[in-house]
């Protein structure tokens, strides 16, 4: 079970990712989920997490079999039409300089996408994100931690983006407010450009249609979606949805089917020395010698640790 704090609020961890990006991600329709999730987590996501610059890497699995109620119906907003996902990535960097050496090492990584993608679209958040609220101690989740997870992605004209950005922040603020709401981590990224397609890899789709070019995107966590469904009944999600529909006009929820951290504060975590798989195995078996500074200098460098 996670590690939940209601007196400790642990959002403040994320405030030196200073340049964010959050990625959607599609598999190819004739990968199975298991061996696309098995790839990405085990083969890609190793990869991706040796570039170097990277500050932060995150990969949230998606569950296609979703519960109905994952965000209420609100009027005059409509589902995005023929939205199906698989996942969304969390990319950031302490600084530019830590950024462009990514991007100068990335062709490397692009040329994986193929493998497992049938479309990514790379959503740039050039002053980072922000994490209003997190009750959740573990910093660098690597599993299904059992929370009532979900991502909500909105989006607008984007002749309204000031508008809809600012509508999107103080309902991001309201739901944080409450104490049901174990997580609020607010995305608004840049509108996105088709002529300028991102990220580069060959073979994916980058294209959206118009109206996921301004979007916005709520990453959430409920203790249970017993949690979730009593708190969208409550007068305080009324009000913080009142008039939402003034600038939004689709919306669609994605549940999270787990969490799964690469790097963090700069740092390879166990997933990313190992893969996700081996790491949850290290953990479940408490295989300490594998933890060792001497087993990841040995992993890392090819050469033993001088004594």
């Amino acid at each position: 079970m996670p590690m939940l704090s209601t007196a400790t609020d642990y959002a403040a961890r994320d405030s030196d990712i200073a340049i964010n990006s959050y990625t959607t991600v599609l598999r190819r329709p004739r990968v199975p989920h298991e061996l696309f999730a098995t790839y990405w987590r085990d083969v890609h996501g190793p990869l991706c997490s040796r570039i170097p610059g990277l500050g932060w890497y995150v990969q949230h699995h998606l569950d296609r079999q979703q519960d109905a109620h994952l965000w209420p119906t609100l009027d005059g907003i409509a589902p995005f039409p023929d939205y199906e996902l698989d996942g969304g990535v969390e990319i950031g960097f302490y600084s530019a300089a830590d950024q462009n050496e990514f991007n100068e090492a990335c062709p490397l990584l692009f040329t994986d996408e193929q493998n497992m993608f049938a479309a990514t679209v790379a959503y740039a958040l050039p002053t980072g994100s922000v994490t209003l609220v997190d009750r959740v101690a573990d910093p660098a989740p690597n599993e299904d931690d059992g929370l009532d997870r979900i991502h909500i992605h909105f989006g607008t004209d984007p002749d309204r983006a000031p508008a809809f950005r600012d509508r999107l922040t103080r309902l991001a603020r309201a739901l944080a407010a409450d104490p049901a709401v174990l997580k609020v981590r607010l995305h608004l990224p840049d509108t996105y450009d088709n002529a300028n397609p991102a990220p580069p890899a060959p073979n994916v789709a980058h294209d959206v249609p118009d109206e996921r070019r301004c979007l916005a995107i709520l990453d959430l966590a409920f203790a249970s979606p017993l949690a979730r469904r009593q708190f969208y009944a409550t007068p305080h999600f009324t009000a913080a949805t009142a008039d939402l529909n003034a600038t939004v006009t689709h919306t669609t929820a994605f549940a999270v089917s787990g969490v799964y951290t690469y790097v963090r504060d700069k740092q390879l975590t166990l997933a990313g020395l190992r893969g996700s798989r081996p790491a949850q195995l290290i953990t479940q078996l408490g295989a300490l010698n594998q933890t060792s500074d001497e087993v990841r200098h040995l992993l890392l460098t090819n050469h033993l640790k001088p004594t």
